[in-house]
């Protein structure tokens, strides 16, 4: 069998062995398969059975090795044997199980065991392991597997811990001593069922003399009473817990713990002052602010909420006072106009108490304080007041012009008492039906009044102080326009009557009601006749209904559209007015051809077939228009390619320009349009092989015989150009190498009218001209440089 021994194990079993009397001392192995301890079969059997007992199964199969081993050789932790090994070398041991070869090595030959690491308990407390012993030769097992457990001994390698630090905790200000305040929680690492290890203590380093901590269940209490907030609200202590139930040597770690004192409502409130005193506009507004006071109070949160009240003043109903949720102010309000006139100063006393009180501090006095305040009201200059801010009048609409409706009265709110000037807002009354007196205030009509365009006025009237203009107050009148008879009746729509003509005599065929602009305050009343020569025909009556409608009857039947297509009834509508009015209204009764159900087939005058046109007829007028139409189209084409731009080729005759001009002598500059040479040279001989049988339409102006027309220079002087241009347009006419159509560009010419006739310059540029300007000389004066430049005069003359 296997057995097993540590140092200090195998130093008791020889004490045993003492006392035993043993004829061989060894010792004792567990067998692993009965668990039973067997007799060495070296040892005395006579012994055995003299004793006649068995020996005790001792479970000795744990080794014990000291974690955080520091030394340089490997640690011993206990030795293996087997009774099969005689020590000679053939029997091998061999370790498996937990750590083995990598933390613990057995000698295969001597079975001894080591560790080969440093171990940590806290990582790790035991590790379970199987022996076994094997033939060296064979590798065969001479004894089975067994079992034992290799734990680690712990050590005080660990200090403690405080897993939830650092701490917050809160406790009440004012709380008696010892009251709780946080428990803390420190942990060690280390094993709690060996030794003193685990075992801590706690201790208060920092925080006395205000708290202290109970040692062994870290309790932290209050060490003194009636701590106050006010004071000092926050409180850092330092808490220790130390191992080895706190003996020297032992390990220790620390936390904070940060206390703060909540409050409580252990301070009244109070007024910095016992007097306030605030000044204010008479102009304020209602439910504006008048001041804010506050009373103080060291406490915070919902012991500091207070509320405010006005305990007494002399002026009832005229502030209020609300508390300011976010301030804690008292906020006055005011809830009046104010008058300084009437009331310049108001007296109040103001009371602010804690909403939540404590009953465990009553004692400390009375929680709520009061104080003064007074308001004194600032004189304004105010805009003028009206006696009556909505003032109604009422106007007949048949009110004759400057007629007075009424009066409006302001008045100056100030001590001055300015006078007052009115006026009306003209954008209210933009067509001005009234005017205002500017002193009175009498109101009055300024133009004819129509209930029925516009039967209220709303009119805004300014009172302007007299002092000061800027001052200006409003008030609003509204004038009624009562209602006159002056709209006669008319009817209520345009009625289109239609009568069949199978109509039998005493039938209605339209029933008419009226309608009245006015608005009578008994209502409306019409009767309802035919008028005039009307009211005895054949054809028709009417009846009266008494219910402001009245009904169409026939008199007769028999209505044919053929005789007569239409008929035109006057019916005469009188209202109940005083005076009453009337009026005449036609109705048109158009006869008509109904079915036998009395349905309108087709009414009015009977359409007449005219006797037709044969076809030839027809035929004979299309073809005229076709014919028409054909012409005029010709003629517009013609015209058309008159007005044409002349084309020409690139390659043509170089010609003169025929113009005419409209200016009154425009100099040098007349003559870029003219071929200079040919004007000058008038009588030009034409050739006679040209094309004459086309001449221009427009004759001269001057007939000469063909045979013999006279030279330019006979003619008068202001037809001269006119003639020489006809001249040049005949030619193009008749010349057969040019286009069948010339390109003439035409200047107004100054006529024979003129007092100056033409004042061309052609010639201007010849010095050799024979051209007679005599005539310039009875132009009169503005005229004489032309006639001392061009006349006959000699130099002497023209030089003077």
């Amino acid at each position: 069998m296997i057995w097993w021994c540590c140092s200090g194990i195998c130093r008791a079993l020889a004490l045993l062995a003492l006392l035993f009397p043993l004829q061989e001392r060894s010792c004792w192995g567990l067998n692993p398969s009965s668990g039973d301890l067997e007799k060495s079969p070296h040892s005395d059997p006579d012994s055995w059975d003299v004793l006649h007992r068995n020996r005790r199964s001792w479970v000795w199969n744990q080794f014990f090795v000291l974690e955080e081993y520091t030394g340089n050789e490997p640690l011993y932790v206990g030795k293996l044997h087997s009774d099969v090994d005689k020590g000679d070398g053939k029997v091998k041991y061999v370790l498996s199980g937990e750590g083995a070869t990598s933390i613990f090595t057995i000698d295969e030959n001597t079975g001894d065991i080591h560790a080969t690491k440093r171990l940590d308990r806290e990582a790790q407390a035991y590790y379970t392991l199987q022996a076994q012993a094997v033939d060296r030769l064979t590798n065969l097992p001479v004894e089975p597997k067994s079992e034992f457990v290799v734990k680690v001994q712990d050590i005080n390698d660990n200090e403690p811990k405080f897993p939830d630090g650092p701490y917050l905790a809160g406790v009440p200000e004012m709380s008696p001593l010892g009251t709780m305040v946080v428990q803390v929680v420190a942990t060690d690492a280390d094993d709690p069922t060996y030794g003193n290890s685990a075992r801590v203590v706690y201790s208060i380093e920092h925080g006395h003399p205000y708290f202290s901590v109970e040692p062994k269940t870290g309790v932290i209490r209050t060490a003194l009473p009636n701590m106050d907030r006010e004071t000092r609200d926050q409180y850092v202590l330092v808490i220790q817990a130390k191992d080895m139930v706190g003996q020297m040597g032992g390990l220790s770690g620390t936390t904070s713990v940060t206390v703060t004192l909540t409050d409580v409502n252990d301070n009244p409130p109070r007024f910095a002052h016992k007097n306030y005193q605030y000044t204010v506009l008479e102009s304020l507004l209602v439910q504006s602010v008048v001041a804010r006071i506050k009373a103080a109070d060291a406490d915070i949160g919902s012991n500091a909420e207070m509320d405010y009240r006005i305990m007494d003043g002399d002026g009832p109903g005229m502030f209020n006072i609300t508390t300011d949720e976010d301030t804690q102010e008292g906020v006055i309000m005011l809830l009046k106009p104010l008058d300084f006139e009437t009331k310049s100063s108001f007296s109040l006393r103001i009371e602010a108490t804690n909403r939540n009180i404590d009953s465990n501090f009553l004692s400390l006095g009375p929680f709520s304080d009061t104080t003064s305040v007074k308001v004194t009201v600032e004189d304004v200059n105010e805009p003028p007041v009206f006696s009556i801010p909505l003032s109604k009048m009422v106007v007949s609409e048949d009110a004759k012009v400057g007629t007075s409706i009424g009066r409006v009265s302001a008045h100056d709110p100030d001590n001055s008492n300015s006078p007052i000037r009115y006026s009306i807002d003209r954008n209210t009354d933009l067509e001005r039906f009234f005017n205002v007196d500017a002193l009175s205030g009498v109101i009055s009509t300024a133009k004819p009044l129509d209930r029925e365009a516009n039967s209220v006025h709303n009119l805004t009237i300014f009172a302007i102080e007299s002092h000061d203009p800027t001052q200006i107050g409003k008030g609003i009148t509204l004038i009624t326009v009562l209602d006159v008879n002056d709209n006669a009746p008319v009817f209520a729509i345009d009625y289109e009557t239609l009568l069949c003509e199978n109509a039998i005599p005493g039938q209605v065929i339209q029933t008419i009601s009226a309608v009245d602009k006015d608005e009578p305050l008994s209502g409306h009343r019409f009767y309802f006749a035919l008028a005039g020569p009307a009211a005895g025909n054949l054809n028709f009556t009417l009846r009266d209904n008494k219910d402001n409608t009245a009904s169409i009857l026939t008199k007769r039947g028999g209505f044919r559209r053929r005789e007569q297509p239409v008929y035109r009834l006057p019916v005469l509508i009188v209202d109940s007015g005083s005076p009453a009015l009337s009026s005449t209204n036609t109705l048109s009764v158009r006869v008509c051809d109904c079915d036998s159900d009395g349905v309108a087939l087709s009414c009015g005058a009977v359409a007449y077939t005219a006797t037709g046109l044969s076809t030839g007829a027809l035929l004979a007028i299309l073809g005229c228009i076709i014919t028409l139409l054909v012409m005029v189209l010709l003629i517009v084409t013609m015209r058309r390619r008159r007005k044409e731009p002349l084309i020409l080729e690139e390659e043509r005759d170089i010609r003169e320009n025929i113009v005419r001009y409209d200016d009154e002598g425009g100099g040098e500059e007349d003559t870029e349009a003219f071929d200079m040479v040919t004007l000058r040279n008038l009588n030009v001989i034409r050739d006679p092989n040209v094309r004459r049988d086309v001449t221009p339409d427009t004759p001269t102006f001057f007939h000469y015989p063909s045979a013999s027309r006279p030279s330019y220079k006979s003619l008068p002087d202001n037809v001269v150009f006119r003639e020489f241009i006809w001249e040049r347009l005949k030619d193009a006419d008749v010349d057969p190498s040019a286009p069948p159509y010339d390109s003439l560009q035409t200047y107004a010419f100054e006529g024979s009218g003129s007092v100056a006739e033409s004042l061309s310059s052609l010639e201007s540029l010849s010095t050799d001209s024979d051209q007679n300007y005599d005539y310039l000389s009875n132009w009169g004066p503005r005229f004489k440089k032309l006639a001392d430049l061009y006349g006959n005069s000699d130099s002497t003359t023209v030089l003077s």
